[in-house]
This record gives structure tokens, sequence and C-alpha cells, in this order.
């Protein structure tokens, strides 16, 4: 045993003396202990060591590899010199290019023009152009019976409150009268209105107008932006709950419409008017569908509206020398409703609220026993009337069979 140990230590040294070669095989001889079997030569030498360091497994590249993949020093286009100069075009090649480039600059031509015609052809709305840079900050609640001190005043139009109206103006100084500083002589804002003219007995002049050319005006942002909220939630309304009367709303109507109606009826429509129909020119029967309207009344389009007015006016183009909002019709009215009964929804021209026509009687400005001070106050109406389960005065939006009715209730 212990000359076994001695071989060993005796093998130690002689390694650790002779140098070592990468990849040298070593042979190493220990002899055998007392008792202990001779070894072969293939036992007593272990095997070769593993070469170092280790060859690659995909194997050792090549010249011809390393030339393959070797890659230059990136150096920009512009720095390596004029690019190589190409082929010149063809004839037929450079007659399309200018036979296109003459094509474009003919449509810029037009499209300038048709800016230049549309700006001379629509003039701006006059309400709007006076009062641009002004802002609607004087708020007014007014109960029931007031509701004409706001006439002549230049306000967002007034709808109704749980108490009371409500109304936006922009606000304005008001005029002293001569020699008054103030208290008991100082004017209220009817004295703005100017007095009615006196109605005299003969032909209604309203429904003869003066024929003048027609001119579009712009509605303004405020009052579109207002119209079509009210608009928003009538048509969400209906989608939900009426959807064959959804259906019934026409397209919005054309500015240039508008304006030939309102001159051949020689009348201005309110701005509120004007901005729904630019959301929805009136509606039609669908299917069977009664077109959607406003208490119980089809909403009428632009044409349907002067054609309208027309027959009215020739079935009464007289005046009776009295107020022309007791007559049973006036030319001065605007009629966007109808019932099919020859009863209809109107709207003052003069004082933009909303009235009905009794065929049997007299015009009256308090739907189902409200009034309504504009257009827009009616969309806003029935949009909280449908929302809240509420009623229009005594009219009810109702549902039946997917079509919008409108119940009488007590």
């Amino acid at each position: 045993m212990a000359a076994a140990v001695a071989a060993i230590v005796v093998a130690v040294l002689r390694l650790r003396r002779s140098p070592t070669l990468p990849g040298a095989a070593l042979r190493t001889e220990i002899a055998p202990g007392p008792g202990a079997a001779p070894r072969s030569e293939a036992e007593a030498v272990p095997a070769l060591s593993p070469q170092w360091p280790p060859a690659p497994i995909l194997g050792t590249p090549t010249a011809d590899d390393l030339k393959h993949y070797a890659t230059g020093a990136y150096i920009p286009r512009f720095l390596t010199g004029a690019p190589p100069s190409r082929a010149p075009l063809d004839d037929a090649t450079r007659r399309r290019l200018t036979r296109w480039g003459a094509v474009a600059v003919a449509l810029c031509l037009l499209v300038l023009a048709a800016q230049v015609l549309e700006t001379s052809t629509f003039s701006k709305d006059e309400t709007t152009a006076s009062s641009q840079g002004e802002e609607y900050t004087e708020e007014h609640f007014l109960g029931a019976g007031n509701l004409d001190v706001l006439d002549g005043r230049d306000c967002i139009p007034a709808s109704p409150g749980p108490d009371g109206w409500s109304a936006v103006c922009k606000k304005e100084a008001e005029p002293e009268r001569a020699g008054s500083g103030g208290g008991e002589n100082a004017p209220t804002f009817q004295d703005l209105v100017p007095a009615p003219e006196e109605q005299v007995e003969g032909p209604d002049t309203d429904c003869a107008p003066v024929v003048r050319t027609p001119a579009a005006r712009k509605v303004s942002p405020r009052v579109t932006r207002a119209v079509n909220r009210q608009w928003a939630r009538i048509e969400r309304w209906l989608k939900a709950n009426a959807p064959a009367s959804r259906r019934t709303l026409r397209g919005p109507a054309r500015a240039r419409t508008i304006a030939v109606a309102e001159a051949q009826m020689g009348l201005r429509f309110p701005n509120d008017l004007r901005a729904s129909l630019l959301r929805h020119n009136g509606a039609a029967a669908v299917g069977g569908t009664w077109p959607f309207g406003f208490l119980s009344n089809g909403f009428l389009g632009v044409r349907e509206i002067r054609d309208t007015w027309r027959g009215l006016c020739e079935v009464d183009g007289e005046s009776e020398g009295s107020d022309p909002r007791t007559e049973w019709w006036d030319g001065r009215m605007i009629p966007f409703g109808s019932d099919g009964s020859g009863n209809h929804l109107v709207v003052d021209s003069v004082r933009r609220d909303v009235g009905e026509t009794d065929h049997e009687g007299q015009m009256s400005f308090t739907l189902g026993g409200v009034p309504i001070r504009s257009h827009y106050a009616l969309l806003k109406a029935v949009a909280d009337a449908m929302e809240t389960g509420g009623a229009v005065g005594y009219w009810k939006p109702g549902v039946t069979e997917g079509e919008l009715d409108w119940d009488v209730v007590d």
C-alpha cells in the first residue's frame, strides 16, 4: 500500500515539473500495488485529452468563407461621387407628364374659382355678422306671463323650465328716453319693440311678397349646436323606442333650397328653424308609418313648407283688419307641421314663437295649453318629454308597435 502511494506522489511531481502542451497526450504509469493483478498497457495509459481550444461545432471557416462574409465600412452615397446618369425620358413619357401637370393646374384653378363663387353667392347671416365677437352672457328667468319683455333682444331661444322660462341674451345698453336719467321714466324692454303695424282690412300683403333674389344665410354655430343637441336626444329616444318613426326622418336640407323658399315666400325663417331643417328636411311616410312630427303634426320639409304656405294663402288671402295672430291664417306665418286634416303648426316669422292653426277657428299660440317661445324650445320640450315620460302641455309621447304617437292627457 505504501509503495502505491509513493508511486502516485512521484507521478504527480513529475507531471508538475514537465511542461504540458495543449492537446498533448499525458501518459501516467502507476505501479500496481502488492497483490494487485498486473495491468495491460491500455489500462495503464489513460486516453488522450480533448483538443484545446475545442474545435467549432460547425467546423473551422475557410479562407473562402471569411472572404464571402467580409463587409467593408459604410460610406454614404453622396460621398461616393455623382450617381450614375439616367437615360433621358422619351418623348411619349414627357408628353404624358406635361398633360397630367396641366390637368392638375386646371383642377386647382377650378377649386379656387368655386371658392370665390361660393363666397360671393352665400352672404353671411346678418345677426351673426353684427354680433361677431360678442357673447351671450345675460341670463333671464321669466314667468309665462312676462315673456314679451325679451322681444327685440338678441337671445338664444327661450326654453321652458320647472319654474318658468329661461333665456340667455347678449348684454346691451338700454337707451334712455330724452331728458330722463332713469327711475320711473327708464324704458323697459317692451319700449325697444316697434309698435305693430295697423292692420287694414283687405288683401293680405304678406301673401303677395315682392320677388327678390335668393341669398343663403349662414346659421350661427351656437344656434346650430343648440338645435343639434336637442335633435340628438330625440333621435336616440326614437332609435330605442320607436325605430319605425326614426326611419321616416329625411336627411338635411340644402341652404340654397331654404334661401329660395324664403325669397318666394317673402319671409325670413328663424335661425333655429333653419338649423333644424339643415339637420332633417322634414319627414316622409315609410311603409305605412306616419311621418315623425311634433304634437301629432307631421314635420314638413322646405318645399312642403313653401307649397303649404301658398295653399293657405290661396284659401285665405284676405286680412280682417285685426291682429294677424288671432285670424285663421296670415301670410307672415311659416307652416312647418301638418296633421293631415287642415290644421298646421306654424312659426310666427316676426315674433318667432310657435302656434297652431285651426281650420274651423283661429290661430292659437299656446300648444297643448302652454306657450312655446321658439322652434328650439319646441325641440327641447319634446326631447324632455320623451326622456322623462312627461308631456308638452296635454300632449304626451307614446309608442305603438314601434311607431311614435301622441296621446292627450288630462
